[in-house]
């Protein structure tokens, strides 16, 4: 090992960033880590200038579920490290890769509650797989290791790193630490073994792909797999880009509201092969598909962190694997005569396109559906579809179709203000590939400033903006358990065709469904970020149905 010259904390963190393949961070500056911001000066790396730390803790989450290694993100201290704990919650809850990087006051201000100190540790403990403080220079590269390794092992995560400001100025002879990759647990042989023998004595078994750590090699694997023993595929809530849409087999996406036939199907599997999911609120329709503890499906649990396995659900056969690696391992696995669901994927595939392919009509001039199934007919296969959180989002779970791998960038947290931060880090990472960023009107203003940093890096990514001035989601459930009484769920928006112009963008306002298409191929053809400003009908509440009474605002 090669002690380095003695360097500053600030340089050494940095080298330490390059040592891992670092290629790129979010940031929004701080006084409080200024070295470490110098010495980036001079790096390959390449600094993404965030307009709030809301936003670039997201899109450093987007860049963990992109690339499998952690998206890192600076913020100062205090103000910034809360402003970022949004990020940091959604890649707890989505089991992403990542590192946030908060400045902390001087060493010898600590515990007098100094300019914007926090302590990191219990502000982020229950939310971070690791947080620390790293008090000496020369710990620099052990404990940057140590983080990328706690990030990507395991159950993937956030890792949270306070940085005292002195620390960052003082000096230090170190070696710089190895690039880490992380542990990967492998299924043992007489698991796959006893795997073959579950699927040899199944009835109606149903295959659910969900989690981190997989790869576009092991999707692929998986779908061989799946050709082999005909099984049935479902993908959990956002997960839907773990398999091609268009695959024989794939029976559908479980999230809010699934298809009746592929919740059914559930309900009457004998054997259900859960691989990197958690099968949690979401996907479980408010844990009532699985019984707790004990499903009555034989339940196969393939998840790559220990904690995980037996956690709700109790299952017959847990195997501590990552996705990738299992997937490698039934490479070879192969049934040893005909299966007794044969054509049974066939008919959940059917189910699954009538349930998706034809949009309902809604009430107004403006008809999502019809311009969710011509953007799945238009946009190219390999195109990134954003999204944050809201009822919105009903229509592209439903009727948009994904084909190729880490195509959904989605929180399953379900935290507002994703798509548009997701969507511009998405765009910087995949210049060439067409990336869409939906937002309601509601979550677009919570990071829509983060439109100006696409502006800023020539990020020409398309945000479609879906207005019923309300905060949809909660007017829906309002209505259901008060109905009449409207409060705190009603919005006035300002034009945001005209917020894209105000930034450099290109902007259009689309009042009706046949104004959607010519508007989107000029957005793509201005080659400037873009935002289509949609306005929908309130009373078209959700994907599944209306909302009648007419509230005014």
């Amino acid at each position: 090992m090669t002690i380095r010259n003695t360097r500053t904390g600030g340089q050494i963190l940095i080298d330490q960033l390059v040592a891992q393949g670092v290629e790129r961070v979010t940031c929004v500056p701080g006084e409080s880590y200024l070295a470490a911001l110098d010495a980036l000066h001079d790096s390959p790396i390449d600094v993404v200038i965030c307009r709030a730390e809301g936003g670039a803790a997201m899109m450093a989450e987007a860049y963990g579920k992109l690339t499998g290694r952690p998206g890192i993100c600076f913020v100062t201290r205090g103000p910034g490290a809360t402003n970022a704990s949004h990020g940091v919650h959604i890649a707890m809850q989505d089991s992403t890769p990542m590192i946030l990087f908060v400045g902390q006051v001087d060493t010898g201000m600590r515990e007098r509650e100094a300019f914007q100190e926090l302590d990191y540790k219990a502000v982020f403990g229950t939310m971070a797989k690791w947080a620390v403080e790293i008090d000496r220079p020369d710990r620099i590269p052990e404990l940057v290791a140590r983080a990328f390794r706690v990030a990507m092992q395991g159950r993937p995560g956030p890792v949270v790193i306070s940085l005292p400001e002195n620390m960052l100025t003082e000096t230090a002879a170190v070696a710089d630490a190895m690039r880490i990759e992380p542990a990967v647990s492998w299924p043992a042989p007489a698991d796959i073994e006893k795997l073959g023998a579950m699927l040899a004595t199944a009835k109606a078994p149903l295959v659910i792909l969900g989690g981190s750590r997989w790869t576009d090699e092991a999707t692929r694997s998986i779908a061989r797999f799946a050709e082999r023993f005909d099984l049935p595929v479902a993908t959990s809530f956002r997960r839907a880009s773990l398999i091609d849409a268009d695959h024989s087999h794939y029976a559908g996406d479980l999230g809010i509201g699934p298809s009746p036939g592929l919740k059914a199907r559930i309900e009457g599997a004998d054997v259900i092969l859960l691989i990197g999911g958690r099968m949690s609120e979401m996907p479980s329709s408010s844990y009532t598909l699985l019984d707790i503890p004990t499903p009555q499906q034989k339940l196969i649990h393939v998840h790559p962190g220990s904690e995980e396995l037996g956690r709700v659900y109790q299952p017959a056969l847990a195997i501590q694997a990552t996705p990738a690696a299992f997937a490698a391992a039934v490479e070879t696995l192969k049934p040893s005569g005909a299966v007794a669901w044969k054509g049974e994927a066939a008919k959940a595939h059917a189910d699954y396109l009538a349930w998706t392919e034809k949009a309902r009509e809604l009430p107004g001039r403006f008809q999502y559906g019809q311009v969710m199934t011509w953007l799945r007919d238009r946009l190219p296969k390999d195109a990134i579809v954003c999204n944050g959180a809201g009822n919105y989002a009903g229509w592209i779970h439903r009727h948009h179709r994904f084909h190729s791998f880490a195509a959904q960038l989605a929180p399953t947290s379900g935290s507002m203000g994703y798509g548009v931060p997701a969507g511009v880090l998405a765009k910087r990472q995949y210049p060439d590939r067409v990336v869409v960023a939906f937002a309601g009107d509601g979550c677009f203003l919570m990071n829509g400033q983060e439109f100006a940093t696409a502006v800023q890096y020539d990020a020409p990514l398309i945000v479609i903006v879906v207005d019923n001035s309300q905060y949809g989601t909660i007017r829906m459930h309002q209505e259901r358990d008060y109905p009449g009484r409207v409060v705190g769920t009603q919005l006035k928006n300002p034009d945001f065709a005209l917020y894209a112009k105000a930034f450099g963008g290109h902007g259009e306002r689309v009042e009706r469904t046949e104004e959607f298409a010519p508007a989107f191929e000029r957005a793509l053809a201005s080659g400037k970020p873009s935002i289509l400003h949609c306005i929908i009908d309130p009373r078209a509440i959700s994907v599944g149905k209306d909302f009648v009474p007419a509230v005014k605002a």
